[in-house]
């Protein structure tokens, strides 16, 4: 189906959905490498006026992947809600967006259309939203988690303790994790990333982690961001698994590249839910994705790669998970070039994913070959909490000496709660206000 729009007396046609989306989005270098962006400005604003008039249930009408090769576009139609969708059906992406932006559409009334939205449609409002717009609209929308606390609520913004070790010392690991708690970091997850992904190094990190949590009885949870297939492993030895983790993509052939499809992460959460760690019916699964990841694989079906971001998010609702996050500049500026990418990428996958009824989080960072620094990732923290953030990383000194990238850290976090007067989770923020004269023997026990 063919789209056109005149600007300045030009005519500017575009043939089907998928390049419509992909001129619409805003400038990125990944786009722009992959021959898929605008080839001005002039022609990205023609795009995004006639995505604008474009009716919403076009996008149940026209898979942007095809569905017979595709298992998350199955995923994405056969759980589509046609009555949850039906007060939507009549509109136009542009008048979609001038409904999320009015008073009528509440926290209550954007709940109760979840699963009426698909990602393509919050991709595409967010392609004719500013900045301001996709912070009003996600700031609206609380999505509300439990494991062993509660996440999410009004007033709160959590963080992950995130304490990496180049050789996965559980000395230095556990130092990272008394210096976060110490700073109210961690009522999140205390999630490391280890450097060898095997089920022995696992089961180690975890029993470390679960030793400090019991011996001090914190109200959180653990994980270590290994592979699920080694996650499960050392879960079937005995290691104690609060959450799964996985990154995830937005199409078929992307997952595949991850070496992982539904059925595995089906397995995955079932394997976690049996051992009963959390409250009943606890949030078990953690996943983390990040635009460029279908197009680094070649895996993207000629899809933008904001698109390809927002039907990750697909995968995840599916399994209700406890925490969501975009590691938005963790890819490189292949992807996201600079600071200003960077943060407009933070914003729209903050706000694609809160329209999916997702917890989402945001690990704000760069790597050191992007042009971006530390001001930039201040900017973005900042808007992220007015936009309502569920979490962000917790990061020793905002410098990643495993993962080598830049982050954010304990004080960063400690900024924007007093900033905005936001405060941890229930749980944890009673547990830290009684154990704070007891910090310094905590510190000296864990460290021994």
């Amino acid at each position: 189906m063919p789209f056109q729009h005149t600007v300045s007396g030009r005519v500017y046609k575009f043939e089907n959905l998928r390049v419509l989306l992909a001129k619409a989005s805003p400038a990125r270098s990944g786009d722009q490498l992959a021959g898929l962006a605008a080839a001005s400005a002039e022609e990205r604003a023609a795009a995004q006026l006639a995505l604008a008039d474009v009716p919403l249930k076009v996008f149940l009408a026209e898979p942007l992947v095809p569905y017979e090769t595709d298992e998350v576009t199955r995923l994405i139609f056969d759980s589509h809600d046609h009555a949850a969708f039906s007060p939507l059906a009549h509109l136009t992406v542009g008048e979609f967006r001038d409904w999320l932006l009015s008073v009528e559409a509440g926290s209550v009334e954007l709940g109760r259309l979840v699963p009426g939205i698909i990602p393509e449609m919050a991709a595409a409002v967010s392609k004719i939203m500013r900045l301001q717009d996709l912070i009003a609209v996600a700031a609206k929308i609380r999505v509300v988690t439990r494991f062993r606390n509660t996440l999410g609520l009004p007033g709160r913004l959590s963080t992950r303790l995130q304490p990496n070790h180049p050789s996965d010392s559980p000395q230095g690991i556990a130092a990272s994790i008394v210096d976060g708690l110490s700073l109210g970091s961690g009522d999140a997850v205390i999630g490391i990333n280890p450097v060898t992904d095997n089920p022995s190094t696992v089961a180690i990190l975890l029993r470390l982690v679960d030793r400090i949590r019991e011996t001090w009885r914190i109200p959180t949870q653990s994980c270590v961001l290994a592979h699920v297939t080694t996650q499960l492993e050392a879960l079937r030895r005995g290691a104690p698994v609060d959450l799964i983790f996985q990154s995830i993509a937005g199409t078929e052939a992307a997952n595949s590249s991850f070496g992982i499809n539904l059925a595995l992460l089906d397995e995955a959460e079932q394997a976690a839910r049996s051992l009963n760690r959390g409250v009943p019916g606890a949030n078990v699964m953690y996943f983390e994705t990040g635009q460029g990841s279908a197009l680094s694989a070649n895996a993207h079906h000629g899809l933008d790669q904001q698109t390809c971001e927002a039907r990750a998010y697909a995968v995840a609702r599916r399994f209700h998970p406890l925490l969501v996050n975009t590691v938005v500049g963790f890819i490189g500026p292949e992807y996201l070039y600079d600071g200003k990418q960077i943060l407009r990428a933070g914003l729209e996958d903050h706000f694609c994913g809160k329209l999916l009824g997702l917890p989402m989080g945001c690990d704000v960072c760069y790597t050191n070959h992007a042009e971006a620094d530390q001001d930039d990732m201040d900017a973005l923290l900042t808007l992220l909490a007015t936009a309502g953030v569920n979490y962000i990383m917790g990061v020793p000194g905002a410098d990643d000496v495993m993962l080598h990238y830049q982050s954010t850290s304990f004080h960063d976090a400690l900024y924007v709660r007093s900033l905005l007067g936001l405060r941890p989770a229930p749980e944890f923020e009673q547990w830290f206000n009684e154990v704070q004269a007891e910090l310094p023997r905590m510190a000296a026990m864990i460290e021994a």
